[in-house]
């Protein structure tokens, strides 16, 4: 991954306007931490400290209230870890203390990530009852070998009737698939996205699994399908979610006309979100600048650090010199790219502050423009580091 080079100084940005403002939650917990996975999660051992971290996840909202006093959430996103390990009251409460404290649209999207376990499953109609009106379910995959090899707790069964459930108390959900898995074929790989499309979800996540730093499958790498053969694999499923009607949106997601994400569209669009939970990040603008900032990681230490009101571990602002790369990284994950006026009202920088790298990238085949858009090739969708590349200053 492509990482941005170290703040130094420089002059103030300048923002017209403010874009919309997201909420994330981090809830760290999850009943067993997969041999693929890098975000900030840990195994619950015994019951999790839901209490404790409701308060903490308060006393965290109200110290950053003076960072985004009067500004609207328009979207609310429950990510872990997974946040369904929580009881219904348990988020319901979260909820209420949002709301308590800061303006939520009558047409907020709040999503909560789930997965598909008998013990999460029993919960779905509860949480659309607190308030979630959108899941996301952690499928992965509908084979049963390959859920083992996951590290996965459910098997396909088990998958078929979270989706049930799901659809009977939500109308907008989403659910994750993954290819590339140890043992797979092409034809698994097409049986898993045929069984999706079976379901006709608004929302479909499709990743390629990836051996990321810090996970059991990094230092025991399983033995994956080829390059080719997955290209093939991704191929097929944006044919076949094509054909079925599927807007294949951003890099990994697919979406029934109208059913885009809203929340992860904000963070594409480089909109704001203030991130609170262990090891949240956010991204706040003002009229001269933008902040960004990490929470403390580790649960124990997040917690105590939070009801002291310093849940901020790290905290600096974005460089006029290296905005434009933390635009491009975000917007250039849209399939459809972003309007050139969309550069300035977010970025706070003139477009002439990016023409150079703007015609490099056209030069090297990895974008299209006119006057009104900016657009990845397909060439520039598959290297998109390469394209992202173009952007990093030192």
């Amino acid at each position: 991954m492509v990482h941005a080079s170290p703040l130094m100084p420089h002059t103030a940005l300048r923002l017209k306007t403010l874009p919309p403002l997201s909420l994330y939650i981090h809830i760290p917990w999850c009943v067993r931490k997969c041999p693929y996975c890098d975000f900030n999660s840990h195994e619950a051992r015994g019951t999790a400290p839901e209490q404790d971290y409701i308060a903490a996840l308060t006393a965290d909202l109200e110290a950053a209230l003076p960072l985004i006093w009067g500004r609207k959430i328009y979207t609310v996103f429950f990510g872990g870890g997974t946040p369904s390990v929580f009881s219904a009251a348990g988020i319901e409460q979260i909820i209420a203390a949002v709301r308590a404290r800061l303006p939520l649209s009558v047409e907020a999207e709040i999503t909560l990530e789930a997965n598909p376990g008998t013990f999460e499953t029993e919960k779905f109609r509860a949480f659309r009852a607190a308030g979630v009106n959108r899941l996301s379910i952690g499928i992965q995959s509908f084979n049963a070998a390959h859920l083992t090899a996951l590290g996965r707790i459910h098997n396909g069964d088990e998958a078929h009737r979270a989706i049930d459930i799901a659809r009977e108390h939500f109308d907008n959900f989403n659910f994750d698939l993954m290819y590339g898995l140890p043992g797979q074929s092409i034809d698994e790989a097409r049986a898993d996205i045929a069984a999706a499309l079976a379901i006709a979800p608004p929302h479909l996540s499709v990743y390629h699994l990836t051996l990321e730093p810090n996970t059991y499958f990094h230092r025991y790498p399983p033995a994956l399908p080829d390059d080719d053969v997955t290209a093939e694999m991704q191929k097929n499923a944006e044919d076949a979610l094509a054909a079925a009607g599927y807007r294949h949106y951003e890099t990994s997601a697919f979406a029934q006309p109208g059913r885009q994400s809203r929340h992860n569209m904000n963070y594409w669009t480089f909109g704001d979100y203030l991130g609170i939970g262990a090891g949240a990040h956010s991204k706040i603008s003002f009229r001269d600048r933008i902040l960004r900032q990490a929470r403390y990681k580790q649960p124990a230490q997040y917690m105590q650090s939070a009801v002291l009101g310093d849940a901020v571990q790290e905290s600096h602002e974005i460089g006029t010199h290296e905005v434009g790369f933390e635009f491009m990284m975000n917007a250039l994950r849209l399939n459809g790219g972003f309007p050139l006026l969309l550069f300035e009202e977010r970025a706070g920088v003139p477009l002439t502050s990016v023409l150079k790298e703007l015609d490099i990238a056209e030069g090297k085949g990895l974008i299209t423009r006119d006057h009104q858009r900016v657009e990845p090739t397909p060439l520039g969708r598959r290297f998109l580091n390469d394209l992202l590349q173009v952007f990093l200053r030192d």
